[in-house]
């Protein structure tokens, strides 16, 4: 995989001035906040004039950005009432004006005497005033409304900051996350009773199995002393991280376990969230060395419970915090004393890296970081065995091993991605030698799968690698077009897939880790099939396919067509792709019954996919009744001929 160097990687500037200076405001350019002087006003020779909103500060103490919004609201709310006590002189002024003219006698037969001259001019001169006044506090009060608007630009959560202090404001770091990441509220945690603890243990069991093994956030010992310190009978002192981390991982063992709405997996997922929840303010404090571990825990419930969070936006402030903090460096080696501390610095980083690709990639946005802003070396190769547990309940190998695998796949995914849809929009030189390439690198990393791997995590992985290959072979804005042989291996592989993902979404057992996301891969991977069924329905179902493609020694070969089962080599391409489809809607079906907002996804599949469904059982139907007649005929034929062979002895 090509990876430029460190000289090519500089670090990211992680943060970005609280305002403009006043001329970069007025001017409407972008300032960058440097001191004495910002760079734009540098270069126009005006750095006597470059002034800040925060002037009036010593240098190297300016305002949050908190404070700054509360000194111009502060402003607003003068300049207001300025304009409503101007607005109330004027008034009075004009009512003592009527009550004069009122109070003059006049009879029915004479004319009202006319205003001195000297009331007139002094009338239209406060009415000149007062329009002018008004014109002047209307433009300032737009002055200042933009002003607040485009100081919007410049904010930024700096995960190194501490400006959310809950003794001076109600805002804090982890109320803003949950409120833009929230979708439906918690339900209330009062009434929650700690389960035994065997069944706490069975939960952390399965968590160790299916979660961590592929997202090992966190120290595995962390895990078991916290859920000792919370059964133990000495009442131990626990902090509020750790409250967090034993109900997170309690909530995430139970949502992946769960197989449909509000069972008793899923409820005891919910309730776990809602009293980690109580714990947030503290594990989600700015700058503290747990925050990143906080975020990616919620960032992987939120993906078991699409209802109550939004993943895209959690994905969003843990890759943030990850730039902040600066975990997308790896540090000089001669500040690093401990090599554990480092290899679990480097995971935790992976751990935002596979969730912010897989994330992306699935909703088709673009990363929160590119490659080419990091430079961390993949964690090392782990073969150690799981320490006994305090309770000695919980045993068997734990390993980095899945992953280290996964941390790899999300790497080479990431970088066909960038390349094939977040770069520039020219056509590639030489696109189908580049395809193949990046599938011969995933396969090869298929292929380096140890036997060691539990069957449930193998059988996600060798899912995760076919969706890939659709994924990667499917029309992109720099691979356009495509060759038949590509369609006829996006034919093969996205039926692969989809028969995989029905097997696993009706089996008993919940082995391998399977989230909301795995829905809309589905959807993704029918919508390709759809695809090429359109375009070269003809070729695929009824004519020959075409040769493999011819390739030089040393060249990359194409890769190669996916082994189909025993039984779906005897049926034609029309039943197989007809089959397919309709499990399409019973997968779906399947995953509606674990996440309600899945039946939206099944119903845009019927939608877009019903025409071809109809067409081809249309098309079986006539196969089947040409096949029907051929063997009839052939029937009638050889018994033509036995009644002859009989007549002529």
């Amino acid at each position: 995989m090509p990876r430029s160097s460190f000289s090519h990687n500089p670090l990211l500037r992680v943060s970005r001035p609280v305002s403009a200076c006043s001329r970069c405001r007025n001017a409407k350019v972008k300032c960058d906040g440097k001191l004495p002087a910002c760079t734009a006003c540098e270069k126009a020779g005006r750095e006597s004039e470059c002034s800040a909103a925060n002037d009036n500060f010593a240098r190297g103490k300016e305002r949050s950005y908190v404070a700054a919004l509360e000194l111009r609201i502060e402003k607003l709310e003068k300049r207001l009432a300025y304009a409503k006590s101007f607005k109330a002189s004027v008034t009075q002024h004009d009512a003592d004006d009527r009550d004069n003219i009122k109070s003059e006698p006049s009879t029915a037969n004479s004319t009202p005497a006319p205003m001195p001259e000297d009331a007139d001019r002094r009338d239209s001169l406060a009415a000149i005033r007062a329009a002018v006044h008004r014109k002047a506090a209307k433009d300032r009060e737009a002055a200042h409304v933009n002003d607040i608007v485009s100081d919007f630009g410049f904010l930024t959560i700096n995960a190194t900051v501490r400006d959310f202090d809950p003794a001076t404001t109600n805002l804090t770091f982890a109320r803003f996350v949950l409120a833009a990441a929230s979708n439906n509220s918690l339900p209330d945690a009062s009434d929650f009773v700690l389960p035994p603890r065997q069944l706490a243990q069975s939960i952390v069991q399965f968590y160790m199995a299916n979660v961590y093994s592929l997202f090992p956030c966190v120290a595995e010992t962390a895990v078991l002393t916290a859920l000792d310190d919370l059964y133990s009978q000495d009442n131990r002192v626990m902090g509020h991280a750790d409250y967090w981390l034993v109900y997170m991982v309690l909530a995430i063992g139970s949502a992946a376990q769960s197989r449909q709405l509000n069972d008793v997996h899923y409820n005891n997922g919910v309730s776990f969230m809602s009293k980690a929840i109580d714990y947030a303010d503290q594990s989600l404090a700015l700058g503290a060395v747990t925050q990143l571990r906080s975020l990616v825990l919620l960032t992987i419930y939120s993906t078991l419970d699409p209802a109550h969070f939004d993943s895209w936006h959690l994905v969003g402030f843990a890759a943030r915090a990850t730039i902040d903090l600066g975990y997308h460096q790896d540090p000089r080696s001669s500040t690093v004393s401990d090599g554990s501390s480092l290899d679990m610095r480097r995971k935790l980083f992976y751990c935002v890296y596979a969730l912010d690709r897989d994330i992306s990639m699935v909703h088709a946005k673009a990363f929160s970081f590119t490659d080419e802003s990091t430079n961390v070396a993949f964690p090392k190769h782990s073969s150690q065995r799981r320490k006994e547990s305090l309770a000695s309940t919980m045993t068997g190998p734990s390993s980095s091993d899945p992953a280290l695998m996964l941390f790899q796949l999300r790497r080479a995914q990431s970088y066909w991605y960038q390349e094939l849809y977040l770069s520039r929009s020219l056509p590639l030189q030489n696109p189908i030698s580049y395809l193949w390439q990046m599938c011969l690198e995933m396969r090869e990393w298929g292929e380096s799968l140890p036997l060691s791997l539990p069957p449930g995590i193998r059988k996600m992985f060798e899912q995760e690698l076919t969706y890939n290959y659709v994924y990667c072979l499917s029309p992109s804005p720099r691979v356009p077009h495509t060759t038949d042989y590509n369609r006829c291996l996006v034919f093969e592989y996205t039926q692969q897939y989809l028969n995989g993902m029905h097997e696993s979404a009706h089996a008993p057992s919940t082995e391998g880790l399977y989230t909301y996301h795995s829905a809309l891969k589905v959807l993704f991977t029918a919508n390709q099939l759809l695809g090429v069924l359109r375009e070269a329905e003809g070729m695929l179902l009824d004519g020959p396919w075409p040769h493999v493609p011819i390739y030089q020694p040393g060249s990359t070969p194409p890769p190669p067509m996916p082994k189909q089962p025993k039984l779906a080599e005897a049926a034609s391409r029309t039943a197989r792709s007809l089959s397919c489809l309709e499990k399409v809607s019973e997968t779906l079906g399947k995953f509606a019954e674990r996440w309600e907002a899945v039946e939206l996804i099944k119903q845009s599949f019927e939608a877009i996919g019903q025409d071809m469904i109809n067409h081809l059982r249309i098309k079986q139907g006539s196969q089947a009744s040409q096949n029907h007649v051929q063997w009839v005929g052939m029937a009638g034929r050889a018994m033509q001929g036995g009644q002859l062979s009989y007549n002529i002895q």
